[in-house]
């Protein structure tokens, strides 16, 4: 025993390699091993020698279970500490950079405004983009005939034949969301409605999907007194200009009774848009006071209630602010387009996955 003690107990120490170290706890404890052999040869003893030899092999099988154990231990913390010698890694060394994205233009845009327009008491409105056309047409007093109920200015939605629904479309405008809000909520109200609407245009300055907000204003003396400060103050705030001046222009909308386009004072020396100065004008947004067959269909009673109404595109808004001249690029490709803008967004496929929030 005690020579087999010291003959493994000795290879142990001596090993200085994991592969080595197993090819000895093999020799030793193994099923063929010495020792594994010699506790098989215990059946062929007395009692006595059983009883006195067994104890024996067992004390030797663990203390070269446990010397074979720590070596073990012993060789993996010395590959460590040369893996650490040999790979170190400075800690004070400033990191990678990584590139950083931007809010697509006109998600901030969306943002800007309705921040401008919370500080005025006006509270968020949504509604679905797939929109019934009583709620697209009928309800803002859009007549049948009208223009913009034609399959070559509006997108409608497939029926299958026999299908004698209504027909659904996907809406022109934000307005209807104007209609629910104001058979939900009532009046007094003041809401805008962002978000994306589609028609059938494309050219340098219009896409088939675009995004727009509307807001209105219901009370019982409301005016365009009204309306005329409200649109100033959110030029002023929009713009980051201390005054504007805007100009009134009578128009015609199904859905206002009067109604106007505004123009904002402005300058365009030396190919740079400047707000607030100037001899010269820029149409921005439609307007006007609520005509009563609005209210009606909305369930407000027009000879108790008035209000005002306005909509404007958020994407012209980001080409006036940033300077951008071309609405393609909001939804090319080539992310040159942003980046020369300031827009640095990240060269990664999905930049454009959500457009608006």
């Amino acid at each position: 025993m005690q020579d087999l003690r010291e003959k493994y107990l000795k290879a142990v120490a001596g090993v200085s390699d994991e592969a080595a170290l197993e090819e000895i706890r093999l020799a030793a404890l193994g099923k063929k091993g010495e020792i594994s052999l010699k506790m098989r040869e215990l059946g062929k003893m007395t009692p006595e020698e059983r009883q006195t030899t067994g104890k024996a092999l067992n004390v030797l099988k663990d203390e070269i279970d446990a010397a074979l154990r720590a070596k073990k231990a012993a060789l993996a913390d010395a590959a460590l500490d040369a893996r650490l010698a040999e790979e170190w890694l400075d800690v004070t060394l400033p990191g990678r950079p990584r590139r950083q994205g931007t809010i697509h233009p006109v998600s901030q845009v969306m943002d800007e405004v309705t921040a401008i327009f919370a500080d005025m008491g006006f509270a968020v409105a949504e509604g679905p983009q797939i929109e019934d056309d009583w709620h697209n047409f009928d309800a803002l007093n859009i007549a049948p005939e009208h223009p913009a109920r034609q399959e070559h200015d509006t997108f409608f939605m497939n029926r299958a034949e026999g299908d004698n629904r209504p027909p659904h479309v996907l809406r022109t405008h934000t307005s209807p969301v104007q209609i629910r809000a104001m058979l939900d909520q009532g009046a007094p109200i003041r809401v805008i409605a962002p978000g994306r609407v589609y028609r059938m245009d494309m050219d340098q300055t219009h896409t088939p999907m675009f995004h727009q907000v509307e807001g209105m204003a219901i009370g019982r003396d409301i005016s365009m007194a009204n309306l005329k400060w409200v649109l100033e103050e959110f030029c002023k705030a929009f713009f980051e200009v201390d005054g504007v001046e805007l100009r009134f222009r009578a128009s015609h909308f199904p859905f206002t009774e009067p109604s106007a386009e505004v123009d904002i004072r402005c300058s365009w020396k030396g190919g740079s848009l400047k707000i607030g100065e100037g001899d010269d004008w820029m149409e921005i947004l439609g307007s006007g006071m609520m005509h009563p067959k609005v209210l009606e269909a909305g369930g407000i009673d027009p000879n108790e209630w008035q209000g005002f109404a306005f909509g404007m595109g958020i994407d012209r808004l980001a080409m006036l602010k940033y300077g951008i001249p071309d609405l393609r690029a909001f939804f090319e490709s080539d992310l040159r387009w942003l980046k020369h803008y300031g827009f640095n967004a990240l060269d990664l496929p999905t930049v454009f996955g959500g457009l608006s929030r």
